[in-house]
């Protein structure tokens, strides 16, 4: 695959929280950081995101008493997944992997910022209401194809990659520099990906090899 100077990769979620070790590490997460230094020494616009949530935020299951990690709960906004507490920001947890090394990233966008709302997508805040701006910062920027890779697959990679498509961007998810969380979630959001027009592709495209 031909890139183009527009194209942007953007690295979702890597930080120390999701790593091995981590307070709601994904499994192998480890191994997209190597992944993602490849590609974005051949990208010419790279953006990360980041998330960065207050404590107490209300997707912690340690906010809502009798809740554990990994069920479900009713919110303002509609049902929320509730997780270990994780990317308190400020925190060595929160801060982007060791070893990441980026160099050319031209932004960083934080998200799940706000205490009662989280975000899973680097663009629209789970209340699907509330934009992180960065539809508009690609737009300026002329960016066409947007190129996702990181952690998870199954939840912030995929989020943000329908939401790239549903903002008119043509998305791609580079499929083995991601990792996700469950092979049952993960056939669930290839499928959402997939009807909404994600595009799949691999390092090897990309990098030429």
């Amino acid at each position: 695959m031909q890139l183009q100077p527009e194209d942007v990769l953007i690295v979702v979620d890597v930080q120390s929280d999701f790593l091995p070790g981590g307070t709601l590490a994904v499994p192998d997460g480890d191994a997209v950081v190597p992944a993602v230094n490849r590609l974005g020494a051949v990208f010419g616009h790279v953006v990360l995101t980041q998330d960065w949530h207050p404590p107490g935020h209300v997707s912690f299951a340690a906010s809502h008493p009798g809740h554990a990690p990994f069920t479900e709960t009713e919110v303002a906004y509609g049902r929320q997944m509730l997780w270990p507490v994780h990317c308190v920001q400020g925190t060595p947890g929160a801060a982007l992997a060791a070893g990441l090394d980026l160099p050319g990233a031209e932004l960083v966008i934080r998200k799940g910022c706000r205490p009662g709302v989280d975000s899973y997508s680097a663009f629209t805040e789970a209340d699907r209401r509330t934009p992180t701006g960065l539809t508009g910062y690609l737009r300026e920027r002329g960016a066409r194809r947007l190129f996702l890779a990181g952690l998870a697959t199954d939840y912030c990679v995929a989020w943000s990659a329908q939401d790239a498509a549903a903002a008119g961007f043509e998305a791609w998810v580079v499929e083995d520099a991601c990792r996700g969380i469950s092979s049952a979630s993960m056939d669930r959001a290839w499928q959402a990906m997939a009807q909404v027009g994600v595009k799949r592709t691999g390092m090897a495209a990309l990098l030429g090899a």
